[in-house]
């Protein structure tokens, strides 16, 4: 699991997140725990926590199964 791999798949999920405003950031990985920052609309939404475990971390899961969480940060 490399930061490129990761980003390939972010950018995979990037035009959900984009169609409604939002976006995300890869901020850093280490030891199978991804960090990302969600930016414009997807960060103050009050389903944003829906959209990183169910959407996002499920995603990365799904093609890069060394990941073992995703947190915001």
């Amino acid at each position: 699991m490399t930061r490129e791999s990761i980003q390939e798949v972010l950018d995979e999920i990037r035009p959900s997140l984009q169609a409604d405003g939002g976006d995300v950031e890869l901020m850093g990985v280490e030891d199978g725990k991804v960090s990302v920052r969600l930016t414009g609309a997807c960060g103050g939404c009050p389903m944003s926590t829906m959209t990183l475990k169910m959407g996002i971390e499920r995603m990365l899961k799904a093609k890069l199964p060394e990941v073992k969480e995703v947190v915001s940060v």
